[in-house]
């Protein structure tokens, strides 16, 4: 897979995580895809199989979230070697907490036959506790 239609299968998924299109999101993993976030977060780990990503990882990061708020996405730079894309983006919300939630984010996929095969996501996990966990 080039360059290119790597980056492409990852804006789409993110176009889909902004628009809440569950199909397109579950159709951009691949069956065997899986996730990595560091931390001691409920979302921490990582999330093996697209069943997982979906149902654990994206489950239990949105269960954190106030679903009467926004909740926002946006991409704010992709770059891309081969298979290999790197994306910073912009994440917003309001917890369940009744805190803002305002994160800058970094990932890397794997994307190989149209799909992702992996993601690693790197974020400041202090915030997220803040925000959305910590009593």
């Amino acid at each position: 897979m080039n360059s290119a239609a790597a980056k492409d299968v990852v804006r789409r998924y993110f176009a889909a995580l902004a628009a809440g299109e569950q199909d397109v999101i579950r159709d951009s993993w691949a069956e065997d895809g899986s996730c990595w976030y560091g931390g001691d977060l409920p979302i921490s780990g990582i999330w093996e199989g697209r069943d997982q990503v979906i149902n654990g990882f994206l489950a239990t990061a949105f269960a954190h979230l106030d679903p009467e708020r926004e909740v926002g996405v946006r991409v704010t730079n992709i770059f891309g070697e081969g298979e290999q894309v790197l994306v910073e983006w912009d994440s917003w919300a309001t917890g369940k907490t009744g805190r803002p939630y305002q994160q800058k984010n970094t990932g890397i996929f794997t994307v190989r036959d149209g799909r992702i095969v992996t993601m690693r996501e790197y974020a400041d996990t202090q915030h997220w506790e803040r925000a959305l966990v910590t009593g």
